[in-house]
């Protein structure tokens, strides 16, 4: 049966194209060709926009003044750039020079764009020049006018990465982090205003589902300011690209830099932090490397052949007064006994600083299939007010306290290998860290066994500070239906009825077998 191509999303059918033009060349590879030139698209079409804009409105003489569309918060663009010129070049031999060319007038132009775009990445790359042509074609289709309300383009992007982060494999990991999970960390601390920071932010998801967040319950985006900090270069410039196309502004440093040996916000201080760091790092630093860091003080130091607790640390140091931290750690980091980080994990706890610890089923990484948790840290568990835009948010006294939640059993695969948490989902978990924390608009909290606990912390001392929720949760309980029991008893009680009766046939057999070989009772 052929498939309806109409009933596809149009990023799908985007991606689908695109990917039939890639031909030889590495995934790794072809994720910067195709969406270098998703920007670029974006790019041109905004300014042409305001160009036609500044004419409607009688401002004709102003169309090439650059302050024209920067103060429009829109970057200018010269005729060599424009999109326009790349398609009407689309099938000239030299088009992939063309390309880098307008990569390098936009960096000239606009200052902001400086060290993030590629510099003569398409002539030095073995690219069929009749297939980048066919991809300047498919790329035209993209209509980033039209769709404004839908953010297309954001989506587009976004499907993009998801897409490259998947036939990457474990390389992917590096650059994407799974929609479902930082859209349940960002509806778990809510980062309504002030500061937010991610250490290790990959392509900037958790900045784009942050922004989301805050359009979707009616916030005002102008009252966070966001940093993050990226050691991968490609990586560090798809974080910039991406934040570009939704006109997002961020301080992601000038240049990619390793978050533990250069802090690029050392002073910060974070309302908000959100991170999916590599998991298990090995080697992260040397021996006698960050041994006296001010990070650790008050704790021992990090082991070298596991960075897992020297993001904890990291992160807390990065925390305000009232600052809370969601961040994504393999299971391991729950119950370790290795000296240094059960020492740590101890320390933690005893200062109060952990609030709630999720975990999360199987099969939600394109990168691996092991399950994986949450950590949710905070600076201040007392009873408190906090007033934002949208209301006011209670918070009862927390102190001693910390919420664990076992969602292992979430989750609804949407292939073989990858399983994914839905809205509802999403929705259950949130809504019961909000309703422990003590927000009024979500009722009163209730542990669910199986599910939910609060539990104290010399609860956890008992169980030496091991952070596992499905030892304090419990197991589900599973409620009996009467009339699906007796059903059971019936015909369980006819199996065994069965077995009797083959059981004596069995014997009278044996019987005649023993008699005929001489032996009688």
């Amino acid at each position: 049966m052929a498939v309806n191509n109409n009933q596809k999303p149009k990023e799908e059918l985007l991606w689908e194209a695109c990917d039939k033009l890639r031909g030889s060349v590495d995934s790794a590879e072809y994720k910067h060709v195709v969406l270098g030139l998703v920007f670029l698209k974006f790019i041109s079409d905004k300014f042409e926009e305001q160009r036609e804009l500044l004419i409607k409105q009688g401002y004709e003489r102003y169309i090439e003044n650059r302050d024209a569309y920067l103060r429009n918060n829109v970057f200018y663009v010269q005729k060599e750039a424009r999109w326009s010129h790349l398609v009407e070049h689309a099938k000239q031999p030299n088009i992939r020079t063309l390309i880098d060319n307008a990569f390098d007038i936009l960096e000239k132009e606009n200052k902001s764009l400086q060290g993030v775009l590629p510099k003569n990445y398409y002539s030095r790359r073995e690219l069929d020049t009749i297939n980048i042509g066919s991809l300047i074609d498919t790329v035209n289709n993209i209509n980033t006018n039209g769709d404004k309300e839908e953010d297309f383009i954001g989506r587009v992007y976004e499907y993009f990465l998801g897409k490259f982060a998947r036939q990457e494999g474990k390389r992917g990991g590096e650059f994407y982090t799974p929609k479902c999970i930082v859209k349940t960390i960002t509806e778990m601390i809510e980062p309504y205003q002030g500061k937010v920071y991610d250490p290790a932010c990959g392509s900037a998801g958790m900045f784009v589902q942050s922004i989301k967040f805050i359009k979707e319950h009616q916030g005002n985006v102008n009252d966070i300011s966001i940093y993050g900090q990226e050691k991968n270069a490609g990586t560090w410039r798809l974080a910039k690209m991406n934040l570009a196309i939704r006109g997002i502004s961020a301080d992601l440093g000038d240049m990619p830099a390793d978050t533990f040996h250069n802090d690029l916000h050392k002073d910060l201080k974070a309302d908000y932090i959100m991170a999916n760091p590599q998991f298990n790092q090995k080697e992260w630093r040397q021996y006698n490397e960050l041994v006296d860091d001010e990070r650790w003080i008050g704790y021992v130091t990090p082991p070298t052949g596991n960075a897992n607790y020297g993001w904890i640390l990291h992160m807390v140091s990065k925390l305000s007064e009232n600052g809370t931290a969601g961040f994504v750690l393999a299971n391991g980091s729950l119950s370790t006994e290795t000296n240094a980080e059960y020492q740590i994990r101890k320390q933690l706890l005893e200062n109060d600083l952990v609030e709630c610890i999720v975990s999360l089923p199987e099969k939600l990484f394109y990168t691996t299939g092991i399950p994986v948790c949450l950590w949710f840290i905070t600076r201040n568990k007392n009873q408190r007010i906090q007033r934002v835009k949208t209301g006011n948010k209670v918070f009862r006294n927390r102190q001693g306290e910390i919420l664990f939640i076992d969602a292992r059993k979430l989750g609804t695969m949407v292939d073989r290998t990858l399983r994914e948490l839905t809205d509802e989902d999403i929705s259950k978990i949130a809504s019961t860290f909000h309703a422990w924390r003590g927000h009024n608009d979500e009722g009163e909290y209730k542990d669910i066994q199986g599910f939910c606990k609060s539990v104290t912390i010399d609860e956890i001392r008992i169980n030496n500070y091991n952070l596992t929720p499905g030892r304090y949760v419990g197991i589900e309980e599973v409620e009996e239906d009467e009339a699906l029991f007796s059903e059971k008893m019936e015909t369980l009680s006819k199996e065994l009825f069965d077995l009797f009766d083959k059981s004596s046939k069995l014997q009278e057999c044996i019987k005649e077998i023993l008699g005929a070989l001489g032996y009688e009772e």
